[in-house]
């Protein structure tokens, strides 16, 4: 996620240029708790205003007493000024460098944010989701958001209680939570996070399904794409994914399907919800998502039954459009890779399971270097592009 406080951070007041740990210290009494309003405001502003830059980040990383009551004003009530101390958090949270240091300072910081960013009537919630997303991203504070997450006591879930907050409209009234897609994602990347989403007894993944077409936000919409697309490495699932309970092909397919009028052979090939599209169907407009669709469906045909189902729902003929529309070429060619895969022949016998086939080192090496050399290449292409786009100076002769 963007470092949340960057812009509103520029506005504060600079610090000094000399001595500026000394400065930086002289916060800590106007940041307390007991504090009077205005000085507290004051001091958090100021604190926001120095993780705008990668100096003043680091400055603030090295002062724990500073981390700690940043992190007491981030979930105290009003007046205290708990959005400014938790967009600081976000942006500290955004250098993966200063992970360290803030568990150091406060090993319960996920456990805080993920209280604010669950409460419904926390009215940050929003940043406070936003700072976790950012934190998450690494494996020490993932292990301890995932530890906050399983001591959430009786009844329901800590990850269940993610999943309804993300799922339900409305859950707090004062923050959209979009957030807590990435949130999720990340946590997707953990086994055990992969194991709760995937019981058939939870209907998790069924409840994620409909916010791959969610309109108001790329970032949930990305988030539970993410989370999706890590589902899908657990190839022992893919027949449910793929069977009628989750049916989750579709859902995967509509967001890249544009409003191209098919052949009724080929219309009658689709699965229902993808036929006969409205012709003012868009595709996704954000490329990265798109990408970690076309992935997710990658993964579901590492297998010989898999490979027959996507196969047999059409899938070649949306990926068909899509790659002439495509504007992106990293994705252009992930989905050529896609195609292949389902028009190619079947992998001999032994090798049908392509998540579980032994690549021999030298070879290994070989196809890592065929594929930074495609994406060059693809970088290249799309700098080529730029340029020739580029608008003429005025008055610049044709060339």
């Amino acid at each position: 996620p963007p470092r949340e406080g960057a812009t509103s951070g520029a506005q504060g007041s600079e610090m000094p240029d000399a001595h500026p740990t000394a400065e930086a210290a002289k916060l800590l009494p106007f940041l307390a708790l007991e504090a009077r309003a205005d000085l507290q405001a004051a001091a958090a502003q100021h604190a926001l205003a120095l993780t705008g830059s990668a100096p003043g980040r680091t400055l603030l990383a090295g002062q724990a007493a500073l981390l700690r009551a940043l992190v007491e004003l981030a979930v105290a009530p009003a007046p205290a000024p708990a959005r400014e101390a938790t967009r600081a958090l976000i942006n500290l949270a955004a250098d993966p460098g200063l992970h360290k240091s803030l568990l150091a300072a406060e090993p319960g910081l996920p456990a805080c944010l993920l209280g604010c960013a669950l409460d419904p009537q926390w009215p940050w919630a929003e940043e406070a989701a936003a700072a976790l997303a950012n934190l998450s991203r690494e494996p020490a504070p993932c292990a301890a958001l995932m530890a906050a997450l399983a001591a959430s006591g009786p009844g329901e879930s800590g990850l269940e209680r993610l999943v309804r907050a993300l799922c339900t409209p409305g859950y707090n009234a004062r923050a959209p939570l979009h957030y807590l897609g990435p949130v999720l994602s990340n946590l997707s990347q953990r086994p055990a996070t992969r194991a709760f989403l995937l019981d058939p007894d939870r209907c998790m993944v069924q409840r994620l399904l409909p916010l791959t077409q969610y309109p108001d936000s790329s970032v949930r919409r990305g988030g539970v794409v993410g989370t999706l697309r890590n589902c899908c490495f657990e190839h022992r699932h893919h027949a449910w994914l793929l069977g009628s309970e989750v049916d989750i092909l579709p859902f995967l397919l509509l967001p890249l399907a544009g409003p191209e009028d098919f052949s009724e052979e080929e219309m009658e090939r689709l699965p229902v919800d993808l036929q006969y599209l409205p012709p003012d169907k868009q595709r996704e407009p954000d490329a990265d998502i798109r990408k970690m669709l076309i992935e997710a469906i990658m993964l579901l045909t590492a297998t010989a039954p898999g490979r027959k189902q996507v196969r047999d729902q059409g899938a070649y003929l949306i990926l068909r459009e899509l790659h002439s529309w495509e504007p992106e070429p990293d994705v252009q060619l992930a989905c050529e890779k896609l195609i292949q895969v389902l028009i190619g022949d079947e992998p001999e016998r032994g090798m049908e399971n392509l998540l579980e086939v032994q690549v021999p080192e030298g070879v290994e090496q070989q196809l890592q270097q065929q594929d930074r050399q495609e994406q060059e290449q693809c970088k290249r292409e799309q700098q080529e592009l730029e340029l020739a786009l580029e608008p003429q100076a005025e008055g610049a002769a044709p060339t």
